[in-house]
């Protein structure tokens, strides 16, 4: 698995994160409870319903062997997930802000206590499609466990952004989410045949930022990092650490991400990168 490029242990992150969450719950009105987010249709109250919908699915899944909604027939991933969570927010109106703020307090350190249980580079519970070079690729531990701590922390930066408070994007916490969606670079660019050694760098700038390439090899691109990314790619991508993230989640369009990036060198590669997505979809 190295395309993957190296491990990242998020497991520290997730205290920090939740606390800094229901710091921020606890301070909201009703207002705020009821402000609209970027996700279609969803107010505040209803993206913190989904956030305790992935800690009671996480922890019932990996911890309890759960196997949870099954699928409908022909039903895709994408559909399964926007079913199963739209069913979750609908019933969580049932549920004070109070009561699922509080339940996220309670289920949060079981969910650490599991993941500090974990080898990191054991195969995961679930897989990480979007950072899957092939359909077939296996994917490591720490990778999952990355993936659930950019969940968190995205939806609580869109909470953030619903209610006009800046916070939890330190580098500390920001910096590790990054990474992670940089993962899915090398599937970014699957599409995309050139000779071995082509590499494509991706410069993040801001306090979080840093440097990745993707370089091409055997019938495979893969992540390279820091002091491993080339001097002289055939492609070239700057841009803001915000409109990355924003870029890899659907929350901002991938035109716009465009005209906001400096880019220079092959125009398909950089179409193909410009084109990152790390969730589900």
């Amino acid at each position: 698995m190295d395309h993957l490029g190296p491990a990242i242990d998020t497991r520290p992150l997730f205290p920090v994160e939740r606390a800094a969450l229901l710091d921020l719950l606890d301070s909201l009105g009703p207002a705020d409870w009821a402000a609209p987010t970027v996700c279609p249709g969803w107010a505040v109250r209803d993206l913190v319903a989904h956030l305790l919908n992935d800690h009671i699915r996480r922890l019932s899944g990996s911890r309890d062997s759960h196997a949870g909604a099954v699928f409908a027939d022909d039903e895709t991933l994408r559909a399964y997930l926007d079913s199963t969570n739209g069913e979750f927010v609908r019933a969580a109106q049932c549920a004070s802000p109070r009561v699922m703020a509080d339940l996220i307090g309670f289920l949060g350190p079981q969910l650490d206590a599991l993941w500090a249980t974990r080898d990191l580079h054991a195969p995961a519970d679930l897989g990480v499609s979007w950072a899957q070079a092939a359909d077939s690729d296996p994917t490591p531990a720490w990778l999952d466990i990355a993936r659930d701590y950019t969940e968190f922390w995205t939806h609580q930066q869109q909470i953030r952004d619903a209610v006009g408070r800046p916070g939890a994007d330190t580098p500390d916490l920001a910096g590790p989410v990054l990474d992670t969606f940089m993962r899915a670079l090398p599937r970014a660019l699957r599409g995309e045949d050139r000779p071995a050694g082509t590499a494509v760098v991706v410069e993040l700038t801001g306090p979080a930022g840093g440097a990745w390439a993707a370089v091409r090899g055997e019938g495979r691109w893969a992540l390279r990092t820091g002091a491993e990314t080339p001097s002289a790619p055939a492609a070239y991508i700057a841009m803001d650490q915000d409109t990355f993230w924003r870029l890899a989640t659907r929350g901002i369009a991938v035109k716009r991400a465009r005209s906001l990036a400096e880019t220079r060198g092959d125009p398909a590669l950089i179409r193909a990168a410009t084109a990152i997505l790390s969730i589900v979809g």
